[in-house]
């Protein structure tokens, strides 16, 4: 309850509670707003409680004292039974007003409830009857809108069909207008037509329209029509003149009134554009506008565009000449392509400068400025542009092409590569301005059709011309190099390879370059795939032409040193029957042969290594700038690399045969060496007691200093696979060498430990050749050195663990020196049938 109602309620509580002929009156009243069920039992009883805990205090002050003794264990006080026996009243006095207090508010309760229950019963009926009713309202509602807007539907649909009649009456209103509106300029069409059907050439007899300047584009436009009407009436009436005669003279009125028409549209177009003149070299854009814009009517404006644009001081023959000095030069001078390029930018900076201007006039003056400036642009790319090229571009000769002094075919190849990438920026910007509807790329294309089509035999044919003019320059090079030396060095037999041109890594390099350049040009004149990969694939094929040509003549000329020194040894190999001055004679050229034969082999082992590194230059330029070029083409890539292995596969056979032929060098020397510095007592030394020499022989000694000083530059030259072939061959060829050479000479025990010494330093240096089957044939040597050392019942012994060297042993057992006196023939023939 709130705090009002609730001391309200209090005071009449504690007023019907306290006599009990006032009973307590609840109100439905008490129950509205925020009714609290305990604070209506609280007022009800609280105002009894309190009387009745004031009396139970004084009842237990006066035995207070009973407490101490008597208290329980659990708290509670224990009565005695007199004390109880003297308390007669009962321990809840109230307990009978509560019980009246709370039956009485029962009671009262109950029939409150019955009163709320009849008011919710009545107002249930009422909201039944309003609601009810409202149901009914709410139908008659819906009627009534259900009409209204079937009302609405017939007014739309009738204000539609008034409109669409008020729409058809304004058509054809719409139409009588016009159609009276045409009659009446036909009338005065044929009026106008009349007057130009009289006699041919009659101007004078005109109305003043056309010959009003105030009314000039209302008498070109009246003119057009009248024109288009007669001839297209001409044109009808031709069809069908046999059939009628009466059109044929007709038709010839009309041809006088279409001629008069003419003649009178030619004298206004031309009036007009005087006056057109007139304003432009005034500057008057207003005037100029106004006659564009009635030029405009005849032919679409053309005649006036073409007058303007053919009028424009760009276009003056004194402007032509000035741009082919600024560019070219002075007659009789020879540009550079970078002054070219110089003066073409400047060029075309100018004309693009010109045209932007000339925009500007173009968009204030006439009606169609993207049909003007398409026929400007078109003018520059048709009459200024191609009168320089004209000149700068000068197709030379393929058959008789310009010498090198003059540029040759490079210069006319880079003249067209500068024109051709600034007439395209040109282009560009040009489109940049605006030039209408204009193809100006194509345009551009077609002014440098005529170089392109031919463009690729230019290219190569000046590759093969630059090729030639290089090769010629180090022949005259090398010339002047051999008359400077050749005196000197005729006196000496190691100068045979002087006058011989070794390989330049900087001339293929300089080949490499000049591909390079021929490349980019490539990619500059087309950006086609296919056509570009067929003139990259043309390009490339001169390159691996010149490069392999080149090294190949390189490595012929280094063999050529080979096959010199060969002659030259052979030309000193002496018999045995010769006294001792001409042996001594022979012998002093044969170690100059034996030197020629180390400078050439010298010589070509630098050509073979200059020949890698060229071919090296070549693939990784052709991987680094060609491939990316090649790929987009199915099969361009796979035919330019099987046509660089074809190109290199001569200059492959030359090295192969030189290398074949330093070999025969070597082996020469070695041969050489070995018979003039081997001694018959290097291997049968007396036996005078003196300890054996374990050194090895002065032959050895020779042989392997001459093989470690000739081989350093096949070791630095050679790499890989070639290398490791080169090197095995020779191990070969020097160990079947040696074998023949010791079959020469008989061998005692110490001998053989000198040759063990031997073949142990022959060993050791041909290990640095890496060649595993090269080092087990001297491995076996070794072992086979051993049937010099051992006794002779000691050899059947010797070879159970190497059977495979039988037959080598054999062959050296013979060379014993106790080979017939110790009989060893019999007795190893029973060892090798009994061990077969």
């Amino acid at each position: 309850m709130k705090e009002g109602i609730d001391g309200t309620k209090t005071d009449r509580f504690l007023k019907s509670s306290s006599a009990d002929s006032h009973p307590l009156v609840l109100d439905i009243d008490d129950f509205k707003g925020g009714f609290s069920f305990d604070a209506l039992f609280g007022n009800l009883v609280n105002e009894l409680l309190p009387s009745f805990q004031e009396e139970e205090t004084d009842s237990l002050e006066g035995h207070g004292n009973i407490a101490g003794a008597d208290a329980l264990p659990n708290g509670n006080s224990r009565i005695p039974s007199d004390a109880g026996r003297g308390l007669s009243s009962p321990l809840f006095p109230e307990v009978d007003s509560l019980l009246s207090l709370f039956k009485n508010s029962c009671s009262q309760l109950v029939d409150i409830r019955k009163q709320i229950d009849g008011r919710l019963y009545d107002l249930k009926k009422e909201v039944g009857a309003q609601d009810s009713k409202h149901r009914k309202t709410l139908a008659e509602l819906e009627k009534g809108v259900d009409g209204l807007f079937d009302s609405f539907a017939r007014l739309d649909s009738r204000i539609s069909s008034v409109g669409q009649t008020a729409a058809k009456i304004g058509d054809h209103l719409q139409s009588a207008d016009a159609q009276r509106d045409t009659a009446s300029q036909t009338i005065e069409l044929i009026k106008y037509l009349m007057e130009f059907n009289g006699s041919p050439g009659d101007l004078m007899e005109l109305s003043a329209l056309f010959s009003d300047d105030s009314r000039v584009a209302e008498a070109a436009s009246i003119a057009q029509k009248l024109r288009s009407f007669a001839e297209e009436d001409i044109g009808r009436q031709g069809v069908g003149m046999q059939s009628a005669v009466g059109n044929a003279t007709a038709s010839r009125g009309l041809e006088v009134a279409v001629a008069n028409l003419q003649e009178y549209c030619n004298e206004l177009e031309n009036r007009l554009l005087a006056r057109f003149d007139a304003a432009s070299q005034r500057r008057e854009l207003s005037t100029m506008a106004e006659c564009a814009k009635i030029l405009s009517q005849f032919n679409r404006g053309t005649s006036a565009m073409q007058h303007y644009v053919g009028l424009r001081p760009m276009f003056d023959v004194e402007v032509m000449n000035a741009d082919t000095r600024l560019v070219i030069g002075d007659q009789g001078s020879q540009p550079s392509p970078s002054n070219v390029a110089r003066g073409l930018s400047s060029l075309y900076k100018e004309i693009t400068d010109t045209v932007r201007k000339e925009a500007a006039t173009i968009m204030a003056v006439f009606p169609s400025p993207n049909d003007v400036m398409s026929i400007l642009v078109q003018r520059v790319l048709e009459d200024r542009v191609p009168k320089l090229l004209e000149k700068l571009l000068v197709k030379p000769s393929l058959v008789n092409p310009p010498p090198m002094q003059e540029g040759g075919l490079l210069f006319y190849l880079r003249m067209l590569a500068v024109a051709y990438e600034k007439t395209q920026e040109l282009a560009r910007d040009l489109h940049g301005v605006g030039c209408g509807d204009l193809d100006v790329e194509g345009l551009t294309e077609s002014l440098f059709i005529e170089h392109k089509d031919i463009y690729i035999e230019y290219e190569q044919a000046s590759l093969r011309q630059l090729y030639k003019a290089k090769m010629e320059e180090l022949r005259a090079e090398n010339q002047q190099s051999s008359e400077s030396t050749g005196s000197i060095g005729r006196s000496k037999g190691a100068s045979i390879t002087s006058t011989h041109q070794q390989i330049s890594v900087t001339v293929v390099t300089e080949f490499v370059r000049w591909n390079e350049e021929a490349i980019s040009r490539c990619t500059l004149f087309s950006s086609q795939p296919a056509t570009v990969a067929a003139n990259v694939k043309a390009v490339f094929t001169c390159l691996l032409d010149q490069v392999s040509q080149y090294i190949t003549e390189g490595l012929e000329r280094a063999r050529d040193s080979l096959t010199e020194a060969a002659a030259l040894r052979e030309r000193f190999v002496l018999g045995t029957s010769v006294s001792r001055r001409v042996a001594a004679a022979a012998a002093s050229a044969a170690e100059a042969a034996a030197a020629a034969g180390e400078s050439s082999f010298r010589s070509f082992m630098v050509a073979v290594q200059r020949c890698g590194s060229s071919v090296a230059i070549v693939q990784q330029y052709f991987a680094n700038s060609l491939s990316r070029l090649l790929l987009p083409v199915d099969g361009a890539h796979a035919a330019s690399c099987e046509e660089m292995a074809t190109a290199m596969s001569t200059a492959e056979g030359a090295a192969y045969k030189g290398l074949q032929q330093c070999i025969e060098t070597v082996m020469a020397e070695v041969e050489r060496l070995l018979s003039a510095e081997q001694k018959a007592t290097d291997y049968r030394s007396p036996d005078d007691g003196i300890a054996p020499d374990h050194r090895p022989t002065n032959a050895c000694t020779r042989v392997v200093a001459y093989l470690s000083r000739v081989l350093e530059a096949a070791f630095t030259a050679l790499e890989g696979l070639n290398k490791q072939a080169f090197l095995s061959e020779l191990g070969n060829r020097l160990h079947k060498g040696l074998l023949n050479h010791w079959q020469k000479f008989t061998f005692n025990p110490s001998g053989g430990l000198r040759l063990k010494r031997d073949i142990t330093e022959y060993g050791e240096f041909v290990r640095s050749f890496n060649a595993p089957s090269v080092d087990e044939k001297f491995e076996l040597l070794g072992i086979m050195a051993n049937v010099f050392i051992v006794a002779p019942e000691s050899l059947s012994t010797l070879f159970e663990g190497t059977p495979s060297i039988r037959k080598d042993a054999q062959r050296f057992i013979q060379l014993r020196e106790d080979y017939k006196s110790a009989k060893l023939a019999a007795r190893l023939s029973s060892l090798w049938t009994s061990s077969s």
